[in-house]
């Protein structure tokens, strides 16, 4: 596919890289938001090892096209976009890593929720201003920023508007890694590879093992860890890594992600 304000590079290990590329701001325009969408459908037929999201060294993304805004018949269509692109990335089987350089607002903290990692520079601002402009997030936010730092921290943040330093961010986990400027695509390369070298299939299964049981109870996300359990067991990876555990010791196996 071509794309006109982003990038998608696949490289040699199997990782692929979505780089954003909308003007210094990256907003999240409309247009961006579709090949955001258009990107993600396009991994999902073909599943990369890994997936890094990037911005630019400033900005990773400020967040939405403001001039797009008008009242709620425009939300209405502006809200489900945002979700079913940011939906189809989050539902990838493989792990998403946001490398976050600079500011990640609004719209941008909320793509970087949607990765399932998040390795930031020293340098990286979180936030969701939207308040500040009399309205709420609507790319997932309230809800997804919840998840990960808890209700408390979360209204904190979303109702006063104010930004999140890399540090706090760390400390809050809204940030998985804080590493310096010049180190963090290659962190993230460096991560990205080491999932390439695992055993894909069951990477993806656990991944959705997770994800589902945290939308329900104890009890029932149990049971589809119990599922999952005996579906990993019909991969060819789980046959040579078993085999190579009893013949040679663990981290051994060289395993063909199916």
């Amino acid at each position: 596919m071509a794309y006109e304000l982003l990038t998608l590079e696949r490289l040699d290990n199997g990782v692929a890289v979505l780089t954003l590329a909308n003007g210094k701001v990256n907003a999240l325009s409309g247009a961006l938001v579709a090949e955001i969408g258009t990107a993600a459908q396009e991994l999902t037929d073909d599943p990369p090892a890994a997936l890094i999201v990037s911005g630019g060294d400033r900005i990773f993304a400020a967040g939405a096209e403001i001039s797009e805004f008008g009242g709620p018949e425009e939300a209405k269509t502006i809200g489900p976009q945002i979700h079913a692109a940011f939906n189809r990335i989050a539902d990838l089987p493989c792990l998403v890593i946001a490398s976050v350089s600079g500011y990640a607002l609004g719209g941008g903290c909320e793509l970087a929720l949607t990765c399932d990692y998040r390795i930031a520079s020293e340098y990286a601002v979180f936030g969701q201003p939207e308040i500040l402009l009399g309205i709420i997030p609507g790319g997932g936010g309230t809800q997804r920023l919840a998840r990960v730092v808890g209700p408390s921290k979360a209204k904190e943040i979303c109702l006063t508007g104010r930004m999140v330093m890399a540090e706090e961010a760390h400390r809050i986990g809204l940030a998985d890694e804080v590493v310096a400027p010049e180190a963090l695509m290659e962190r993230s390369l460096e991560l990205g590879a080491t999932l390439a070298k695992g055993a894909l299939t069951g990477q993806g299964i656990c991944k959705r093992a997770i994800d589902e049981g945290l939308s329900t109870s104890l009890a029932a996300g149990l049971q589809i860890e119990l599922d999952a359990f005996v579906e990993v067991f019909r991969t060819e990876d789980s046959q040579i890594g078993v085999k190579s555990f009893l013949e040679s010791g663990p981290g051994k196996a060289e395993f063909i992600g199916k």
